[in-house]
């Protein structure tokens, strides 16, 4: 008896990657935090528009990467995939056309751009340049018209757009003012969205070597790249100490350092095991949950402290 063939809803979904959208939701809910503890400052109905808008333009992102990497060879010849990387199979394996995705990531940009229009239109004109730079550093992360990660400079996009882009943005549109404070809060989690992508590369090193995308796994090899894995993330949880001692964020948010008991786990992994694709995996799974438990604790810190 053969499986039955999944529904093209599963199938969408499972090429969405939706479990990651949490690099989406963290960024936007401490955006909405910091107006929360500095302004007083909270829509219900804006912050979930925003959050949709965000997720949308994460989606997009995911599944124009998909059909950028399909198309330049690198997934075709990535023989290392885990969970975390290698990205999703169903161009490979024919379920979905390359044309049918590259219209899907459009569709949702545009439901993305849609939704910052009326914000836009709501709150302040300056969402929609804040949108523009979004989509686009999703859109040319893998373009071949610009292709930000074989430039090396795609860790920084990603950090920058899933950090503190969205974080702005999402305090812009509670308060309809910018904030450089806020801007600045952003850095603990474009730090972390940065490892995140950092160590999934870890294992697509030879693939993306071989077709010219040269992020900086590639350029400066396994053995380095675990270093400044370490680095960046102590520099995470010092930003975070940093960010209090400045009076950024309240002491209360100083609750995001317990999570750095996971990160000194997933800093040993890295620096035993960096060679090992399999035994990589549980510090790719921890990278993750550290970025999201620093995320929700920063974020809950600042709600305390606007309660409070």
């Amino acid at each position: 008896m053969t499986d039955p063939k999944p529904s093209k809803l599963k199938i969408w979904l499972a090429e969405l990657r939706a479990p990651f959208f949490t690099a989406a939701v963290v960024p936007t809910l401490l955006g909405a935090a910091i107006a929360w503890e500095s302004a007083g400052d909270f829509d219900p109905l804006l912050f979930i528009l925003t959050l949709v808008g965000v997720v949308c333009a994460h989606a997009g992102t995911n599944v124009i990467n998909d059909y950028f990497d399909y198309k330049n060879g690198t997934d075709l010849v990535n023989k290392n995939r885990t969970p975390f990387n290698g990205g999703s199979p169903f161009l490979i394996t024919g379920v979905l056309k390359p044309k049918e995705v590259y219209w899907g990531a459009i569709a949702f940009f545009g439901a993305c751009a849609a939704i910052g229009l009326y914000l836009a239109y709501a709150v302040s004109y300056w969402i929609i340049p804040l949108g523009v730079i979004g989509i686009g550093l999703g859109y040319f992360y893998t373009s071949p018209r610009l292709n930000l990660a074989a430039m090396g400079i795609g860790e920084f996009a990603v950090g920058l757009g899933f950090g503190p882009l969205i974080v702005e943005g999402a305090y812009l549109v509670q308060t309809g003012e910018f904030s450089f404070a806020a801007f600045l809060a952003g850095l603990p989690v474009a730090f972390l969205i940065g490892l995140v992508l950092f160590i999934n590369q870890f294992p697509d090193r030879e693939a993306d070597g071989s077709v010219g995308k040269n992020h900086w796994v590639v350029r400066m090899g396994l053995h380095k790249a675990a270093f400044w894995y370490v680095g960046l993330m102590v520099t995470t949880f010092v930003s975070v100490v940093a960010l209090w001692a400045v009076g950024i964020l309240p002491v209360w948010s100083l609750v995001a350092l317990v999570p750095a008991a996971i990160a000194y786990k997933a800093v040993r992994i890295v620096l035993e095991k960096y060679g090992s694709v399999r035994e990589l995996v549980p510090a790719q799974a921890m990278t993750v949950q550290v970025h999201l438990t620093v995320g929700l604790l920063i974020s809950a810190g600042l709600i305390a402290s606007g309660f409070l």
